[in-house]
Formats: structure tokens, C-alpha cells, sequence
């Protein structure tokens, strides 16, 4: 079971064994504490052991794509799945559940990330699937689950997504969960509330839904294998209804609860005149999105709710739509062997796959290191990329009508969802190789770039999948609660698309640029740091602020550099290296604080060089502290813990407060960036 201390219990109570001197595996070198600076002998070292290594993961095809790790939720809903259409693997089940047995908290809870409090939702539907799995309710594992469930307010307390689910299985009551309607997609584009005014997860994820939804499905399970003993007080004193305000006549909360009580009126009297033409068109949607795609949205969540979606609306198992979506969800598994003389094979689901952005960065790495712009491996993965431009109009036309096609997704296959993020680093991966074919990688760069410009919001910034996506009254929608609606303009993408548009000969001079410059002026928060939507957290977004401002010429004498300099000095650890936990989304006095990891001492480095910092023994320190972690075949480790209880760090941000990754790569090519940034200005100024 895990045991991991919170980052703030960190700093106020010191480490644990395992978080000292860095992350758990094979021993680093010793300090050598008389010197601080690195040798560049030293640096180059590593550098060339971390090209080499990086490039023994490139696959034949040309790709990079690292695991894509997330919590137990995964494999809760893998079980949760395969009971209620009656399908899977028995013994893959079998090692889902041993998988995620192995993260339960010493106190019965599961975690949204490692060391983290306990999740109700996520530990509901952990229980629930072990009672799937047969487990029994004197079991001590469900015992000490059960005893945190209900501490903490029981089944109630789960969010709108669980609590579908469980009905699905009876074990909640449809007339309980916020609607879902499929009528949402009826709602035309111009009106002021309409699916494309949502982010595009959630409207990958809440169109199958609807049609889950509005067709009720429900599968008898054993009664032994039920879950009425987490509801407090028992099932049937529960107060399953969401309650209003009742402090305030008039919130946006109770608005929308009071038009959710209709829409469940409506149901129970069948008024409900226009599900027929909702359902058509929700499956329309869905179907026409399932096509160049790696299953719906290509995110797990999606993917799992169009495939029971599929078989609610009538489609039979050897229907080739239901075929192909089941085979493109399971090639998000991954069975693990298990490790010697500690633990039995596993399995465990990925919530997707990451060869595009894994293989960008690893190709700019790469090229920054001094690999050859004529590489053969790096044309190739080059070659790939432009493989998978989007050449068909998406979900993001619906705001950006007079736009070419153009950019990338993060997957294998998305055409319906290129991102602004993948498309900033995969057009700096390309800058980094002499392609043969010149003119059409110029083109392909060209139209990527005009489509990003396009995709520029009124406030200077950029968002990840859509434009403008801002309207902050839907976060009080009642089936909102996954806190995951809205997909703003960040500065962490904001700053990664300038330092792109300076590599592609932009200035400030371009209104477009100062627009985007002062979006991120304003966003800088008083401490000097910057929030990270997509990486965690604030190094994570100072980092690319930094150095896309630094790329577009902004002075770094400006005090928003230096005192963003001065704030990453600040939360420095005193092993040399930096680290931040997923905490500091829910408590910001936490920003900055937690076990030193390669991938964010990494970022913290690239801010500071960034910043002009070149010679402060904060940027020494922390180059000695990558150089003394890296293993002898060249990669980095970023994971606590030993045996069975080892678990990867999360430095990945799927949503705030709601979902973390740890992307398997991270630890490595962001390491090589820094050491080959920091060789670089150590050349520059000897």
C-alpha cells in the first residue's frame, strides 16, 4: 500500500527515505560538494549517453510515444465496462484489479496522483469494482475503503460521470444524477448555450453520455456484489438529489438546478418531443467522429462512452462500429509482467497515447543536442509527423469558418481534434532537420502556422483545442462537476507558440505577437510565477513563458523576467533540483513545493537560462543534480518507492484538480534540453 506524504507535508515535516537525494532507483553518484559548477566535459557526457538513449526508443516507423500513465480509475472503469456488457477477458480483469489494488492508500482511499489526499469518486468506484471482481465486503481492503467512503460523505459525493455509471449497474437512481439530455445537440451554433461552447473533451464525452443517458440501460448484478453499504445511513435514507443555495435567492447553481428538476419532470412524463430527432443526431455526431480517429476523441473516457452508447442505441457485438471502437480502447492496454520476486503480472490502461507530442519533442531535443539536420532517424520521425498533418476541417471550424485545415493531434489518429500545444512543437521539431522535401514541409509549416493564428483568442492567448472557449457560467451546470468544461487561453501554450513564431522569423512587430506578449504580461501572478494548465504547474508554465518570451526578444532585464527568475530560485530544494506536486492546484500556497523530479528540474533550468540566469549556483546546483541522477544507459528515473509500492511521479496535467499523467518520456528529453541549453550558454560566455 502507498504511503506517500503530501508536498506540503514535505516541507513542513522533511522526507521520507525514499524522497531524499532524489527519485528511488539505481544510486546516484556521490556529490562533490566542494564544487558546484559541472564540468562541461561532465555535461557533454551526459549529453551525448542521453542522445543515445534517447534515440533506442525510437520506433522503426520513425515515432517516439512513451507510456501515458494516470490513476486507478483506469482499470476501475476497464471492470466496470466489461461487467455491464458482459465481455472481456476474465483473467485481463483479474490483473486490472491487481494492478489497481496496488495503489489503495494505507488509509483505504485511492488517489487522483501519487501522495495525494483521497478522491471519493475514484475510491467509489475502486470499491465497486472489487465487488464486481468478487471480493467480499469483510475483505480488510474494503473494509478500510468502505471506512474512508463513508468519513467522507459516501456514494453521494461522487460526481455526475460515477454516479451514470452506477446506475447503469443499479446501484444508483437515474431520477438522482443531473440530466444529460441528448437535445443538447439540437442547440443551434448561434445560440448562447450549445455544444461547441464547451470544451472539446467534455463534448466528446457528454454526447455519448446523453444518448447512455436517455436510454437508461440497467443490468441486474448479484446482490452480494452491490454497494448500498456506502451510502450513508444506508440507500434508502439517502438524499440523492443535489441541493440548492439556499443562503441566496438567486445563483447561477440554483438556475440551472431548477431547469434540471424540469428536464427529470419531462422524463418521468415521457414530454420529451424532440429525443427521437436528438438521438439520431447525437449518434449522427458520434459516428461521423468515430471516423479518422483512434476511437471518439481518442481519449479513454469518450471512447468508453461511445462504445456502450454504440450497443444502448441497438448496434450488436459483431457490428463492425462496435468492433472497431472495443479494439481501439484495448490497444490502450498494457499488460506488465510484473517485477522479480515482488508482484504478479498486471494490466493497466493508458487514458491514451502521445506519439506525436512525445516525437516532436524528441526531435527538438535531439536537434537542439547538435544532432545533425540531416540525421537520418531524425528525417524519418520528421516524415512521420508530416504523415499525420490535419488536412479535414474539425469541431474548431465551428468557431474558425474561413480557416484552411492544418496542424496536429496528439494521437496516432484525431483529425477532429488537432491541438494548438502538439502544433507549436511539432513546427519547432521541424525547424531542427534540412528536409529533401523542402518545399513541402515549408507548405505544410506555412499552412500550420496561419491555422494557429486563426485560432488565437480575442484575449492574445491560445487555447488547446478551440477558440474563445471562455464562457464560465457552463462550470455551473449541474453534470459540470468534473470540473473540465472550458478550454481557455493558458500562457503555457501562449509562450510555446511564440517561441515557434520567433524560430519562424515573427517579431514583435506583428500585432498578433504583442498581443499574445501582453496576454501573458497580464496573466503573471504577484509571486512572479505563471500558472501551468498542461504540465505541473507553475514551474511548468514559468518555464515556457520564460523562454518564449526570451525567443521573441523581450528584454531580460524587465522585471516580469527577473522577478519570475528570482521566484524560480526561490522554491529551489536543497538536494539542487526542483520539484512541484499536483497539490499546489488545490492549495497555491503550495506552488513550487515537492520531490525533486528530472523533468521539472529540468524546466526550472531552461526558465532560469531563459531569464539570463547563466551563472547563479541555483542553475550549478541543479545541472549537478540532473548529472548525478542520470542512470549509466543515459535515462533518468521519475518514481518513488520500491517493489510494489513503486509508483511514477506526476508532472503531467490532464485537468486541474481532476486528472493527472505522468508521461514516461518527460524525465528524459527535457533533461537533454537543459544540459544542451546550459552547455550552450556556458560556451556562449567562456
Amino acid at each position: 500500500m502507498s504511503n506517500f506524504q503530501t508536498s506540503k507535508q514535505h516541507a513542513a515535516s522533511g522526507l521520507p527515505s525514499e524522497f531524499k537525494g532524489g527519485p528511488a532507483g539505481e544510486s546516484p553518484r556521490a556529490p562533490r560538494f566542494g564544487r558546484i559548477d559541472a564540468d562541461l566535459t561532465d555535461v557533454e557526457t551526459a549529453v551525448d549517453r542521453s542522445i543515445d538513449y534517447v534515440f533506442s526508443q525510437q520506433q522503426p516507423d520513425g515515432f517516439w510515444c512513451g507510456e501515458l500513465e494516470a490513476d486507478s480509475m483506469l482499470e476501475a472503469d476497464y471492470i466496470f465496462l466489461h461487467v455491464l456488457l458482459e465481455s472481456g477477458d476474465p483473467g485481463r480483469m483479474e490483473r486490472a484489479l491487481r494492478e489497481m489494488l496496488r495503489y489503495q492508500n494505507d488509509d483505504g482511499s485511492w488517489s487522483i496522483y501519487p501522495g495525494g489526499p483521497g478522491n471519493i469518486s475514484l475510491s467509489v468506484k475502486c470499491y465497486f469494482a472489487c465487488k464486481l471482481m468478487g471480493m467480499s465486503t469483510d475483505d480488510p481492503i474494503l473494509i478500510s475503503a468502505r471506512e474512508w467512503i463513508l468519513a467522507h460523505g459516501g456514494v453521494v459525493g461522487c460526481n455526475t460521470f460515477t454516479k451514470i455509471y452506477l446506475c447503469a449497474l443499479g446501484q444508483y437512481d437515474y431520477d438522482a444524477v443531473p440530466a444529460v439530455p441528448p437535445e443538447i445537440v439540437l442547440a443551434p451554433n448561434w445560440f448562447y448555450f450549445n455544444i461547441y461552447e464547451i470544451s472539446s473533451w467534455s463534448r466528446a464525452i457528454l454526447v455519448p453520455l446523453s444518448i447512455i443517458y436517455a436510454k437508461k440501460p440497467y443490468k441486474k448484478i448479484a446482490p452480494e456484489q452491490g454497494i448500498d453499504e456506502l451510502f450513508v445511513g444506508g440507500r434508502e435514507h439517502a438524499n440523492l438529489r443535489l441541493r440548492m443555495d439556499k443562503s441566496k435567492l438567486f445563483t447561477w447553481r440554483n438556475f440551472f438546478l431548477v431547469v434540471d428538476r424540469m428536464l427529470h419532470w419531462g422524463e418521468a412524463v415521457y414530454l420529451r418531443p424532440l429525443r427521437k430527432i436528438a438521438l439520431k443526431r447525437a449518434e449522427k455526431w458520434m459516428l461521423e467522429r468515430l471516423e479518422m480517429s483512434d476511437g471518439l476523441g481518442a481519449i479513454y473516457p469518450a471512447m468508453m462512452n461511445s462504445i456502450i452508447a454504440l450497443r444502448c442505441l441497438g448496434y450488436s457485438d459483431d457490428d463492425p462500429q462496435v468492433i472497431r471502437a472495443r479494439d481501439e480502447f484495448e490497444k490502450l492496454g498494457i499488460e506488465d509482467p510484473g517485477i522479480p520476486d515482488y508482484s504478479e503480472p498486471t494490466f493497466r490502461m493508458q487514458p491514451c497515447m502521445s506519439p506525436v507530442w512525445d516525437t516532436a519533442y524528441a526531435v527538438f531535443a535531439l536537434g537542439e543536442a547538435g544532432v545533425s539536420k540531416e540525421d537520418p532517424r531524425l528525417l524519418k520521425a520528421v516524415d512521420w509527423m508530416l504523415s499525420k498533418e490535419v488536412r479535414h476541417k474539425g469541431d474548431w471550424a465551428v468557431k474558425v469558418r474561413g480557416a484552411e485545415p492544418g496542424g496536429w493531434y496528439f494521437e496516432f489518429n484525431n483529425e477532429f481534434y488537432p491541438d494548438t500545444d502538439d502544433t507549436g512543437q511539432v513546427l519547432l521539431a521541424l525547424s531542427k532537420v534540412e528536409n529533401p522535401r523542402e518545399r513541402y514541409q515549408y507548405d505544410v509549416s506555412q499552412r500550420a502556422i496561419a491555422w494557429l493564428f486563426s485560432m488565437q483568442c480575442k484575449a492574445g492567448g491560445w487555447g488547446s483545442f478551440d477558440k474563445d472557449n471562455t464562457k464560465m457560467i457552463f462550470q455551473y451546470i449541474p453534470f459540470a462537476d468534473h470540473n473540465a468544461m472550458l478550454d481557455p487561453p493558458t500562457v503555457d501554450i501562449t509562450g510555446r507558440i511564440l517561441e515557434m513564431l520567433a524560430t519562424y522569423g515573427f517579431t514583435r512587430k506583428d500585432p498578433r505577437v504583442e498581443k499574445a506578449i501582453q496576454f501573458i504580461l497580464r496573466e503573471q501572478c504577484p509571486d512572479g510565477s505563471w500558472f501551468g494548465r498542461w504540465g505541473v504547474n507553475f514551474i511548468y508554465g514559468t518555464f515556457l513563458v520564460l523562454r518564449g518570451l526570451e525567443a521573441i526578444g523581450f528584454d531580460h532585464n524587465e522585471p516580469q523576467v527577473q522577478q519570475a527568475a528570482e521566484w524560480i530560485r526561490m522554491v529551489q530544494n536543497t538536494d539542487g533540483g526542483w520539484g512541484e506536486s499536483c497539490l499546489s492546484y488545490d492549495d497555491s500556497d503550495t506552488r513550487g513545493e515537492g520531490v525533486s523530479t528530472p523533468s521539472q528540474t529540468a524546466w526550472a533550468i531552461l526558465g532560469l537560462l531563459a531569464a539570463g540566469d547563466t551563472r547563479s549556483d541555483s542553475v550549478a546546483k541543479g545541472i549537478r543534480w540532473l548529472l548525478e541522477r542520470q542512470k549509466t544507459n543515459g535515462e533518468w528515473d521519475e518514481s518513488v518507492g520500491e517493489g510494489m509500492t513503486r509508483q511514477a511521479i506526476y508532472t503531467g496535467t490532464g485537468f486541474p484538480r481532476v486528472f493527472y499523467l505522468a508521461y514516461h518520456m518527460y524525465r528524459n528529453y527535457f533533461p537533454l534540453l537543459a544540459l544542451t541549453t546550459y552547455k550552450r550558454a556556458m560556451e556562449a560566455v567562456a
